[in-house]
């Protein structure tokens, strides 16, 4: 434990609610807290003193908008876009380029905003903090930043003063984007009915008609009342000394202030003497599971008045056990997060730390009064009158309403300009025009160099051996006293007709009872001894051959040391006696995942656009899409719309047959030294249990190739891979009309494997590419959210994310592509993005996930440390190369797919497919 002295000048520790000491052990964490309060400015802060080498800073502010033009939205934009000492053009992107940081961000709450960061590096916490600090206390607020980011009116096409006037805008479009999606629609309606009094009856993100109404103006005086250190509370986490961070915070920000009171606080809602009802409407949507089953209603509900069964009251303390005990790779981010939103409301951080006291304090309540959770039901649920009923139903014309408003928006801002207006935005649409294409000169902000990285990767040991004939990977780690489980079943004897049920299998085996368990049991035994079981799909391009692949299914579970028999036993009924009979449940369950997965294309669109753009580029890019793209949405939403399941059920049974059989099974157990032994006794006892699944089945493929698990013992257990060498890519335009203001765009392009020695020079240049040609073509100057380009599963992938345009997009990515041929850069671009690679390469791993690299994919230790020395090596001839052989080369086979609104181009154009 590290303590630290109460005497750190110019902070000073007052006693603050009550609690009795400013310096306090957080054993449940494995922390030290240290509490302050600034004698000059009234900042707060807290440090998490623990031994992690992944250090983490945030300074938050209350924010609390009065109006639903999004201005802390928009401000937490045009903060970031360049300071008094960093006066370059969007610092904080370009930071990604020039650190080693693991997280770097920015949040905006309905009454908060948060800036956090971390890094394992000393130096890098120093430059990052200095560049934080000066961005959020001494901002440009420049116009032009203001109108990049946040809305401006400009011509369609900003060099054609004759095009007509449209919305711009990265909140604007991204806002348009957000409430696209009816779950986050009806949550914010909910919120703003509930609380109507005050800052939560607005929408802090911005409401897009609303946004239009902020000017500049009422930005910066917003930033000048919110974002002073009175209003402040700063948090660092980690195992760097506490005197350094806080030295550095007075030069560099509070001594520059004088205390104010920033009025920022939020009165108490008055309580209703009677509920209310309400009702909104929202956009129907097309990929529903039932068309006409979209209705929404949140009620309040009285609860039994005969209390609570001991045992769950137990499974929610067991789980809470597990949330201590796992530990996260961001843990210091977990824990700013979780403070956050009772932080600013003045709560005290440090008791929440204190997470054993909160579990005694009501173990103590429910021994003194046995009927102390029934009090809690009564006052909160039965006795509440303030209550709200809230429906939403799906409107025909909805979209049609919203745009037409949107129209009527922009006719009033249209209708009141003068030819000389007309002509002052067009000039300064050029401007802007003209800003962004213009090359940055970065040199003041700090960077860390390429020097400055290690050369080498720790190595993590693995230990490969068997279990009942059953090959295992067993890793030591320190783990906290749990126990990680997986095993990764093959899909080779699958027939291919069953492929497609295969997700439905994953998301409901663990959910639907098994052996003497009904499904409300199951899930009780589950919160009980484990700290969640799930099954997934795996689809894992070889490292090494493009045309390889493996199929399967990933079981993953995790418990106490002390719960081990008990998770293995729920894994044995589950193989041998799940429950798939009851089709009541089973409905419940199928509705819910179809519209799950409904409801993610809003949020994840550009991941379903790349997944159907690489479907024809490798032999694993079809079952990719099988999987996890459009055609699983697809086919959920076709199989919740059945009147009758019997045929599901009957399907199943089949599909445990083939995914459940030993043979095609290989484990990993990640677990303290002392428990390993343990952990095999118990999992050999698993195996034992199963063994009556283990049947020999031929593969539907003959092509199998087998690969061992450790690649540098050829006579050890093996991997079976499917290999198609004569597979052959072909190129495919594929666009998906969605009920959605902006479009999800990606291109693919068929690359190389993780092995090859022309991977790392693609790494670097998906880096390059993305910071310094396609962030500003797609975002700075296309208004979307988002975009870049990224290289994996041995595709090079282009996207853009929350996008206005589609064929301006695409363009942008050709013309990225001739940029990079054109060897347009510098050596300090290349240097920025080997550094932005080598964070997320460095990025840290958790003790429960140390090993599975090379248990799911075979790559070693070995492995990454060749690609490490193949990173430091890429110069500027190899990118021109790569740029030229593999992307400029791949466009005539690529797969394109866009996710967006009806488009008038796209259907006109015949080499496009309409879904």
């Amino acid at each position: 434990m590290i303590l630290y002295e109460p005497a750190l000048k110019p902070f000073v520790i007052k006693a603050t609610n009550s609690v009795p000491s400013q310096v306090v052990a957080v054993p449940d964490l494995f922390l030290t807290a240290v509490k302050l309060t600034h004698d000059k400015t009234g900042a707060q802060y807290l440090h998490a003193a623990r031994d992690d080498s992944n250090n983490l800073f945030s300074v938050q502010f209350r924010t609390t908008p009065m109006d639903s033009t999004g201005v802390p939205h928009i401000l937490e934009h045009t903060v970031l876009c360049g300071s008094e000492k960093y006066p370059c053009r969007d610092p904080f992107f370009k930071m990604l380029n020039r650190s080693l940081s693991t997280f770097m961000n920015a949040f905006t709450a309905s009454d908060y905003t948060m800036y956090p960061f971390s890094t394992q590096n000393g130096k890098d916490f120093q430059n990052l903090l200095s560049v934080y600090l000066d961005a959020v206390f001494f901002p440009c607020l420049r116009e032009q930043d203001f109108w990049q980011e946040g809305w401006r009116l400009e011509n369609e096409d900003p060099t054609d003063n004759n095009s007509p006037l449209m919305f711009k805008g990265v909140v604007f479009n991204e806002m348009k984007g957000a409430f696209s999606d009816n779950e986050r629609l009806y949550a914010q309606h909910l919120q703003n009915k509930l609380y109507p009094d005050h800052t939560y009856s607005v929408v802090s993100g911005g409401e897009p008609l609303a946004i239009p109404d902020l000017t500049w103006e009422q930005l910066k005086q917003f930033h000048a009342t919110h974002y002073h250190p009175s209003n402040a509370r700063f948090f660092t986490y980690g195992d760097l000394p506490l005197e350094p961070h806080l030295k550095q915070i007075q030069e560099e920000a509070l001594s520059k202030f004088d205390c104010i009171d920033p009025k920022t606080e939020v009165p108490s809602q008055p309580r209703w003497t009677s509920p209310k009802e309400d009702h909104v409407t929202c956009s129907p949507d097309p990929l529903a599971p039932d068309p006409n089953k979209q209705n929404t209603v949140c009620v309040s509900y009285l609860l039994g008045e005969n209390g609570f069964e001991e045992r769950r009251i137990e499974a929610l303390i067991h789980k809470l056990e597990i949330q201590i005990k796992h530990q996260t790779t961001n843990f210091g981010l977990s824990l700013a997060s979780y403070i956050a939103s009772s932080w600013n409301h003045d709560g005290d951080p440090v008791e929440l730390l204190q997470i054993s006291d909160s579990v005694a304090k009501f173990r103590q309540a429910l021994k003194e009064n046995p009927g102390f959770l029934q009090e809690k039901v009564r006052q909160y649920f039965k006795e509440n009158t303030h209550r709200l009923t809230l429906s939403m139903s799906p409107e025909e014309s909805y979209l049609e309403k919203q745009a037409k408003a949107e129209e009527e928006k922009l006719q009033k801002k249209i209708e009141v300009l003068s030819d000389s207006d007309r002509k002052q935005i067009y000039e300064k649409g050029l401007e802007l025009l003209a800003a962004q294409s213009q090359t940055q000169d970065v040199s003041c902000l700090p960077a860390l160099k390429v020097c400055d990285i290690e050369p080498t990767i720790p190595i993590t040991p693995v230990q490969i051996s068997t279990a009942g004939g059953v090959p295992v990977q067993y890793c030591e780690q320190p783990t906290n006293g749990l126990v990680y489980f997986r095993a990764l079943c093959n899909l080779n004897t699958l027939p291919e007709d069953l492929k497609v049920f295969v997700p439905l299998f994953c998301s409901v085996i663990t959910k639907m009872g098994c052996g003497a368990l009904d499904y409300r049991q199951q899930a009780q035994q589950m919160e009980l001894r484990t700290g969640g079981m799930s099954v997934s799909t795996q689809v894992i391009t070889d490292c090494n051959e493009l045309d390889t692949y493996e199929q399967g299914i990933l079981l993953s579970s995790s418990c106490l040391e002390r719960n081990l028999p008990h998770m293995f036993q729920l894994w044995s009924d589950i193989f041998n006696s799940p429950h798939f009979d009851d089709e009541e449940r089973l409905r419940v369950l199928v509705m819910q995942s179809a519209q799950e997965l409904a409801n993610s294309i809003a949020y994840s669109g550009h991941l379903y656009a790349m997944t159907r753009a690489g479907r024809h580029l490798t032999p694993a890019g079809d079952l990719q899409e099988t999987f996890g793209g459009m055609e699983q949405v697809t086919f959920m939403k076709r199989t919740a719309a059945m009147a009758d399941l019997s045929q599901i059920i009957r399907t199943l049974p089949r599909l445990k047959i083939h995914l459940f059989n030993p043979n095609n099974m290989r484990c990993a157990i990640n677990s303290t030294p002392e428990k390993v032994s343990d952990a095999a006794a118990h999992l050999e006892g698993f195996i034992k249990d199963v063994a009556k699944n283990r049947k020999e089945r031929k593969p539907v493929r003959p092509n199998i190739i087998e690969k061992p698990i450790n690649p540098l013992d050829d006579n050890g257990p093996r991997r079976k891979l499917i290999s198609e060498p004569t597979f052959h890519p072909c190129p495919m335009k594929t666009f998906f009309q969605m009920p959605f203001p902006v479009n999800f765009v990606s291109e693919s392009i068929r690359a190389v494997p993780f092995s090859h020695k022309d991977y790392a020079s693609l790494c670097i240049l998906a880096r390059m590419m993305t910071a310094k040609f396609l962030h500003g073509e797609i975002r700075e100057k296309g208004g979307a959210y988002g975009g870049g380009a990224k290289i994996g599963g041995g595709l090079f992938t282009f996207y853009s994310y929350r996008d206005p345009n589609t064929v301006q997009t695409l363009s942008a990515f050709g013309n990225g592509i001739e940029w990079a041929k054109s060897g347009k850069f510098t050596q300090q671009d290349i240097d920025e993005a080997k550094l932005s690679v080598f964070s997320a390469v460095d990025s840290p791993v958790a003790p429960a996930d140390k090993g599975m690299g090379q248990f799911l994919s075979g790559v070693t230790d070995e492995m990454k440390q060749s690609h490490r020395q193949r990173l430091f090596a890429v110069d500027h001839k190899n990118l021109v190369d790569v740029a030229e052989r593999y992307l400029s080369a791949g466009q005539k086979t690529c797969g394109v797919a866009i996710l967006g609104p009806e488009n008038d181009v796209i259907k006109k154009d015949p080499s496009w497919i309409i879904k």
